[in-house]
């Protein structure tokens, strides 16, 4: 029988996961939470852009948990933990891209209250995304080709315009001025997820880090630019590099890198490579390049930056949403791919 599924939120991601649900025939979407009062009463498929399912969107939790869902797709900005303690204290499982992996990106004591909701409820939490998530699953699968493993780099280098997210964005240090001394700050704790990402890697790699750092780099406007959705002015922060780092024994064994920028008037000029690229040193040494393709006709229907975005949230969406049946059947707890069987797309092969 189809795993029964609430979709929690309809934003940029959430939209993506309704479509996810809703065309796999091992998930059956029975309910729709609505973060803004403005969506309550409106079909859930009609707020994610495929036409009416017959679910309404709801702001009231206990008629949501009252459906015995199996699962909850989570994809607020944000965890709120509140909220997951909630799902999870009711017995649902919970399927997140809201900066979760681990939880060490939490408060201890919110991760050790989403870990105390788990037992109580035996439910299980997940977190992943394109990036982090799948592609740190990648670079894991690579490492098991080495013998030798001296160090993991996983690069993301993107031209982040047509993403229409400020609330994220700006909390990562987009549009401040250049000399603004809290950046690295800022940029430390709105990317903080990547540092869950570095220690999912080296547990399942068996290492023992002595610290997971985060360094970073910034390039500024050299003119006004209005992106509709946000204005970065000359002389703010229109790209930037992050490395969040794992380090044994004084080395960085695990590197997590983005480049983002914006716009096409920066200083210094940094060029991104569309993709991802991950690589292993080691004996031998193995590097891929996770590139991204679509069928024509999705780019001819799309007219505007935020069509085109929407397939960048549906990658993001996606690792969370075919995970939900191998969470379903976890043990209890917080769990992440090295707890999982294989995540395939099972029941999306076009037949």
């Amino acid at each position: 029988m189809a795993l029964k599924v609430v979709q929690w939120t309809t934003g940029n991601v959430g939209r993506a996961s309704v479509r996810a649900i809703a065309d796999n025939p091992l998930l059956e979407l029975v309910g729709g939470y609505a973060f803004s009062h403005e969506k309550v009463g409106r079909d859930v498929g009609e707020l994610a852009g495929i036409g009416a399912l017959g679910i309404p969107a709801t702001n009231d939790v206990d008629a949501l948990l009252a459906l015995e869902p199996d699962c909850v797709s989570y994809n607020p900005l944000w965890p709120d933990v509140n909220e997951l303690v909630r799902i999870l204290e009711a017995g649902v499982n919970v399927c997140s891209t809201a900066a979760f992996m681990t939880g060490h990106a939490l408060e201890d004591e919110g991760r050790a209250r989403i870990e105390e909701a788990c037992r109580a409820g035996h439910a299980s939490m997940f977190g992943s995304g394109i990036n982090p998530g799948f592609v740190n699953m990648l670079g894991l699968v690579l490492a098991g080709l080495s013998q030798k493993i001296e160090r993991i780099t996983v690069r993301e280098s993107v031209d982040s315009t047509a993403y229409s997210s400020p609330e994220t964005e700006g909390s990562t240090g987009f549009g401040q001025p250049i000399d603004n001394p809290e950046l690295p700050t800022m940029t430390a704790k709105g990317t903080a997820v990547f540092g869950d990402a570095v220690r999912l890697m080296a547990e399942a790699l068996a290492l023992e880090l002595d610290e997971v750092v985060c360094e970073s780099e910034y390039a500024q406007a050299t003119r006004d630019m209005d992106l509709g959705y946000m204005t970065i002015r000359k002389g703010c922060v229109s790209a930037i590099k992050a490395s969040w780092l794992g380090r044994a024994g004084g080395v960085t064994r695990i590197d997590l890198q983005v480049l983002w920028r914006k716009g096409q008037h920066i200083e210094p000029d940094w060029q991104v490579e569309h993709g991802y690229l991950v690589e292993v040193e080691g004996l031998p040494g193995v590097k891929t390049r996770l590139e991204l393709s679509f069928p024509p006709e999705v780019f001819a229907g799309a007219s505007t930056m935020n069509e085109i975005m929407s397939i960048g949230m549906l990658m993001t969406a996606l690792p969370a949403v075919n995970a939900i049946p191998a969470v379903c059947a976890a043990a209890p707890g917080i769990v992440t791919y090295r707890d999982l069987p294989l995540i395939t797309g099972a029941g999306r092969v076009a037949v």
